[in-house]
């Protein structure tokens, strides 16, 4: 980073950014130390004892919110693939599946996430249904999954409607069927030129895991809330907020990487 720095700015520019950020953050500490209630906040939610103490069970919880993380990262491109799809398709014949496609969108990213997970959470366990799973932890996923799938399944259609129309009248000319003039011609194109927009719903999607445990599931952020019950210390949640920030920034740094990198690949191509 500092290199990067010193490439970019020069030496002097390097200098200047170094001592400024040393001043700012020197003097954002020194104003929260020295605030009439810094020991009692320290002791509220920093004390290493308690964040000893409720390790055990938050990390054990955030093992379930990385586990329902990548099972969303698997189920959402192919949901939300097949939804852009549908609304990409063509002709009168298709109008059904494009309605069906559109009706889902606008339903799940008109509901609040936090609201669909209560409302699947709680409510289609309730049902009794035969065959239909009753456990929160799976309707909470359904949730996710759908929420995020609306979202992404819009973000897959700009990229296809991004692809020159003459891309899909060159396959057409060449007897492609619609089905594989998209999958040859209209998606790998589309993909491509969506990934960084994906990848940065990767990163929101790993911090709205902890959404889950609005229905009981005992992910990291409700292990934090039973510690808290129990001992009137918030030092617990200092303890969940470090392990989502050690999955999180690295995260958001691959996807400031690659971003980077996709531009000079364009960059190159273009010149």
């Amino acid at each position: 980073m500092l290199r990067k720095l010193f490439q970019e700015e020069g030496a002097k520019g390097a200098l200047i950014a170094t001592v400024s950020t040393v001043v700012v953050f020197g003097l954002a500490v020194w104003a929260i130390a020295a605030s009439p209630n810094w020991n009692k906040v320290q002791n509220q939610f920093f004390s290493a004892r308690h964040m000893s103490d409720s390790w055990p069970q938050v990390s054990r919880g955030f093992l379930i919110n990385i586990e329902l993380f990548l099972i969303a990262m698997v189920l959402i491109p192919v949901v939300s693939l097949l939804v852009a799809v549908m609304r990409s398709l063509r002709g009168p014949g298709f109008f059904p599946l494009r309605l069906l496609s559109l009706v889902f969108v606008d339903l799940f990213r008109g509901i609040p996430l936090y609201l669909l997970i209560v409302l699947l959470g709680f409510g289609v366990p309730t049902l009794r249904m035969d065959g239909v799973p009753n456990s929160a932890r799976f309707w909470a996923l359904t949730a996710l999954v759908l929420s995020y799938s609306a979202y992404t399944a819009e973000i897959y259609r700009s990229g296809i409607d991004a692809v020159p129309e003459s891309q899909r009248s060159s396959a057409r000319a060449l007897g492609l069927t619609q089905w594989q003039s998209l999958r040859f011609a209209i998606l790998p194109q589309a993909v491509r030129n969506v990934v960084p927009a994906l990848m940065n719903t990767v990163v929101s999607l790993q911090k709205d895991v902890a959404l889950v445990g609005i229905v009981g599931v005992r992910d990291a952020l409700r292990e934090a809330d039973i510690y808290t019950d129990r001992f009137f210390n918030y030092s617990s949640y200092m303890v969940a907020t470090v392990l989502f920030l050690l999955i999180s920034i690295p995260l958001t740094r691959a996807v400031d990487w690659y971003v980077a990198r996709d531009r000079a690949q364009r960059a190159q191509v273009m010149a």
